[in-house]
């Protein structure tokens, strides 16, 4: 059974191998969107993640997490202190 935690998130990654920007669904074997710049994939890949209400991370070329956005499913949502 896939642990739905693990897999509610879309990622900004560099494939060494293409050379290219991907944007992947976390568990999936294939990437939904590739292309030559980041900032297009992050745009194409944003834009998935909103319609699936998904946790968005944009890594850097070595892989570490530059960003993170949350769109409709934050682990940890703002409270309000009013």
């Amino acid at each position: 059974m896939v642990d739905k935690r693990k897999t509610n998130s879309h990622h900004v990654t560099f494939n060494n191998e293409t050379k290219k920007w991907q944007g992947k669904k976390a568990g999936a074997e294939r990437a939904s969107t590739t292309g030559d710049t980041k900032k297009e994939v992050v745009d194409a890949t944003r834009k998935i993640s909103q319609n699936q209400k998904t946790e968005l991370k944009i890594h850097n070329k070595d892989g570490k997490i530059a960003q993170s956005d949350s769109h409709g499913n934050d682990p940890c949502p703002p409270t309000d202190n009013k």
